[in-house]
């Protein structure tokens, strides 16, 4: 019998708009939402439509979703993304599973904090162009007010501002949209949290063990019921946010990364700050390679043997260890059966409800040829 927590439940209330029912299970605390921006079954489909709508590129090529697909937990499968102008960007695309709860939002920008503020720096930030629409934002606008169906829809997720078509209602229901992805229903949520002992295969459980352990230590860092150590949930008066150097590089011996990747170390200017990037969630990492901020390493077997149990890629490079990494990134011993029952356990955190949940889907019809 499949649990009961994971469909989108939309109750309707009286009037214009609905609420949006969050489909949590009984473990799972809600997640916060400005106060500013209340969650309605109306904005939620919206910004489910805006989502993927590639009007919001200079070209009309590229949409969120070109980013960040769902089949792939919301990322792209490739380690950089190029922009409207061809141009890769220089940091791997982020998956979009359960960024609700989520306190910080990018790679490195510890002072980015809401959907909403993050949705405008794709569609119109210049370092790297992604989504080309600096200077546009008459077009962009433009465009939607154009179109047969977006005034209805406007009017309908924010009848409060009689349906106005602006970036404040398309950045709040682009933020809607994504505080809706929501998943809790992998075979490791079944098997810890649901009850369901046989969830989990003979190998995942060994995993667990290890991920659980002091030798390896995974679990200092992906901790909590999204397995990172950036967390916020509804009433919680501080969050939780984490920034690690985890010794990817060691370009000059003395703990530098690339130059146009120095991690926070780039807005703070403190040189303790270089090479640290946020924790991000293992939830559907099966999905989402390849890893780390610039997609630099292919396979979870990769990260586990060549990172993590070296001290950090950089000593595979024939470098050093970084002397800026983390305390916790120590290495490890590990035998390739445990990587095998470690790489199960990961995998075992797949949702697969949520790849494939059509409430996420495009809903745009297909485009003629």
């Amino acid at each position: 019998m499949k649990p009961r927590l994971f469909g989108l439940a939309l109750v309707l209330l009286a009037g214009s708009a609905a609420a949006f029912d969050w489909p949590l299970p009984d473990w799972a605390p809600r997640p916060p939402v400005p106060e500013e921006n209340p969650m309605t079954a109306a904005k939620v489909e919206l910004g489910r439509y805006l989502f993927y709508d590639t009007r919001l590129s200079a070209d009309n090529s590229l949409s969120c979703a070109s980013c960040h697909r769902q089949e792939r937990a919301f990322t792209d499968g490739r380690a950089l993304s190029p922009g409207v102008n061809g141009q890769p960007g220089v940091r791997s695309s982020m998956t979009l599973t359960n960024v609700a709860y989520y306190p910080t939002l990018t790679w490195s920008n510890p002072g980015l904090h809401t959907l909403e503020q993050q949705a405008l720096v794709p569609i119109f930030g210049d370092h790297p162009v992604e989504m080309g629409m600096a200077g546009k934002e008459d077009l962009l606008i433009t465009r939607l007010q154009q179109d047969p169906h977006y005034p209805a829809r406007f009017r309908a997720a924010f009848p409060e501002q009689e349906g106005v078509i602006n970036l404040d209602t398309l950045t709040r229901a682009l933020a809607s949209f994504q505080r809706s992805l929501l998943s809790f229903s992998s075979p490791y949520d079944h098997y810890a949290y649901a009850g369901d002992r046989q969830a989990l295969s003979a190998a995942a459980k060994r995993g667990e063990a290890l991920f659980f352990g002091e030798r390896l230590e995974c679990y200092h860092c992906h901790g909590g019921i999204n397995f990172t150590d950036n967390h916020q949930q509804a009433n919680w008066a501080q969050a939780e946010t984490g920034f690690h150097n985890t010794g990817l590089y060691n370009l000059d011996g003395k703990g530098r990364y690339p130059v146009n990747n120095p991690g926070i170390r780039e807005l703070t200017g403190n040189p303790a700050d270089e090479g640290h990037f946020r924790t991000p969630t293992l939830r559907n990492i099966a999905l989402t390679a390849p890893y780390m901020h610039d997609g630099s390493i292919a396979t979870l077997r990769e990260v586990i043997l060549a990172h993590y149990a070296r001290q950090g890629l950089a000593t595979t490079q024939g470098r050093l260890p970084n002397p800026l990494r983390s305390s916790l990134i120590a290495g490890f011993t590990i035998t390739e059966s445990e990587v095998d029952d470690l790489v199960a356990f990961l995998n075992a955190l797949t949702d697969e409800a949520f790849v494939t949940n059509p409430r996420f889907s495009d809903p745009h019809p297909p485009r003629s040829p």
